[in-house]
């Protein structure tokens, strides 16, 4: 039951609370003491509370006479969301309160930094606890994720002080408090890489969180079923939604959700035919034996025949269960295909490739934003950025003007383009631009099975590009430090937690952190880094997890005059 719903009570039933030990929440347990609801309280506080609030509770149960009731009171430690095995995310109800928009707002106050830094540390904190790992901690100079790598090192050094209430000490430390091999915490800027998270993706898992409603690991579909026509005057019927979770349980999902998009229109397709050819064997069986629509007790009652027809049948649940992997990812796999070929993503995902890895262009920057077929208005100035963020030369101010000329033709809001500017400016990446790494991607042609009439997926005029290594500003420095921990410290900050000499092997287990936002994109690149390391095991966190869309939103209010 929620707790700020009307709730009558029930005097003879423990009552379980989980909840964030917030101002609201903390008045309300109050209330519910005062209007005795249960016959006892187990409170589970997902952040840890504060002692002032304790008093709170504590005087509230005293004036109701209700202390004995107060069974347990924990601190959960568990602010933040696991998405996957190896990847979390700090806030999704007010992740505007800790978002890039927040963060580099240029009135903010030097409290409200204080208090979005406090609130990312409070969450890091809670997932070090579970985690059961005392980190060592590197981050660049100068920026949030030095704010938050202090705070960090400052709370964990005054937990570890406090022996007898430590959380890194006997059952939960999985490695010993000053082990050798500490988990490397990586802490990066946002602002040392604004172009990924703009650039159109190529993979199932990013393109879905690009071009879908995607949310906490589940999608939701509008289906086309407002295409009717109503009758005259009538309002027009609201499209189906339908919801898909998209979770570890689903084996497809697990095999296919990092590999390119056409890879994953391939193997629907191939998972389809699969299927149809266990379906019509058991239909074969059932018309060989003469069984068209008997009963499933018939069946049973033949003799020895009937053997290969028992296994079959014994297989429905799992070939059910198959059949609605297959439909989920199809209905997924074709609403993602929709918008690759009305908005040509494959054309932006290949020239996006090639100008952040300095390749040769074919085609100019200018007939891509001013050809009307070419995506949306936000494509167009997704790509404008990228080519503006990773020029070595920022583009002169004639060029810049016909730029922005066609960009405004084809209907963009140029606010974005006002904030990148003045962040090229103030990093200085106009002297020093980004390196992306020698990327690039190699066009395959057409399809060639997928390509068949009997397809799903008709996927003509679709690139098949093949993903080559990508490596970002960002992943050539977390690759420096995994690999030369005892890298030269100009670069990062070094946070440790004892006398231990610094460890000069590569470190086995690590944690990239981004302040700031981070993205499907480079999770799956940093999922592809440990697997071409076996051995290594690498974790990806954000403070917000944004796709392209709802960053450009925070850049535009940034950018606004």
């Amino acid at each position: 039951i929620l707790l700020h719903s009307d709730r009558d009570p029930i005097p003879d039933v423990p009552a379980v609370y989980f909840l964030m030990p917030t101002e609201e929440n903390i008045d309300r347990i109050c209330q519910d003491l005062r209007n005795q609801l249960y016959e006892s309280y187990y409170m589970n506080f997902i952040s840890a509370i504060s002692r002032s609030k304790l008093e709170d509770i504590a005087s509230a149960a005293l004036a109701a006479n209700a202390v004995s009731q107060v069974t347990k009171v924990f601190d959960q430690y568990l602010n933040f969301i696991s998405l996957e095995d190896d990847m979390f995310i700090l806030c999704h109800q007010n992740k505007e309160l800790i978002s890039y928009h927040a963060i580099n707002r240029a009135d903010i106050q030097d409290t409200d930094m204080e208090a979005i830094m406090d609130t990312v540390v409070d969450s890091l904190f809670c997932f070090f606890v579970t985690l059961g790992a005392v980190p060592i901690i590197r981050c660049p100079r100068g920026n949030a994720a030095e704010m938050v790598a202090v705070k960090l090192d400052k709370k964990l050094r005054e937990n570890l002080r406090d022996a007898r209430n430590s959380l890194f000490t006997g059952d939960s430390m999985t490695g010993g408090q000053f082990s050798f091999q500490r988990p490397l915490f990586v802490l990066a800027d946002r602002n040392m890489d604004m172009a990924t998270p703009l650039h159109h993706t190529w993979t199932y898992q990013a393109l879905i969180h690009d071009v879908l409603d995607f949310h906490l690991n589940r999608v939701v579909l509008e289906e086309g079923g407002g295409a009717e026509a109503s009758p005259a005057g009538a309002r027009p019927k609201k499209k189906a939604r339908k919801t898909y979770d998209l979770t570890a349980a689903d084996s497809f999902w697990q095999k296919h959700k990092g590999s390119p998009f056409p890879e994953v229109a391939e193997s629907v397709q191939e998972e389809l035919d699969a299927y149809r050819a266990q379906e019509d064997e058991v239909k074969r069986l059932k018309s060989i034996m003469g069984l068209e629509g008997e009963d499933e007790a018939a069946i049973s009652m033949l003799s020895d025949n009937t053997a290969k027809l028992t296994s079959a049948v014994s297989s429905l649940p799992e070939l059910l269960e198959k059949k609605r992997l297959i439909d989920l990812h199809t209905n997924v796999a074709t609403a993602v295909l929709d918008h690759i070929k009305s908005r040509k993503l494959d054309v932006y995902f290949e020239y996006e490739e090639k100008l952040m890895s300095k390749s040769a262009l074919d085609k100019s920057l200018l007939d891509i934003i001013s050809d009307p077929d070419a995506g949306t208005p936000e494509d167009k100035m997704r790509l404008f950025l990228i080519f503006y963020i990773t020029a070595q030369q920022a583009p002169s101010e004639s060029d810049l003007e016909q730029y922005k000329k066609a960009l405004v033709d084809a209907g963009c809001d140029l606010s974005s383009l006002n904030y990148i500017k003045q962040w090229k400016a103030f990093t200085k990446m106009a002297t020093a631009p980004a390196n992306y790494g020698n990327s690039g991607v190699k066009p395959m042609g057409l399809f060639s099975r997928v390509m068949n009439t009997g397809s799903q997926f008709v996927m003509e005029g679709v690139k098949n590009l093949v993903l080559k290594q990508h490596v970002t500003p960002r992943q050539s420095k977390n690759r420096l430090l995994l690999n030369c921990p005892g890298m030269s410290d100009h670069l990062f900050l070094f946070f440790c937690f004892s006398s231990i000499p610094r460890n000069k092997n590569p470190f086995q287990e690590a944690i990239v952190f981004v302040v700031g936002g981070g993205n499907y994109i480079e999770y799956q690149n940093l999922v592809d880094y440990s697997k071409s390391k076996p051995g290594r095991k690498v974790l990806y966190g954000c403070s917000e997890l944004f796709n392209a869309s709802q960053f450009m939103k925070q850049l535009a209010q940034l950018g606004q005059k």
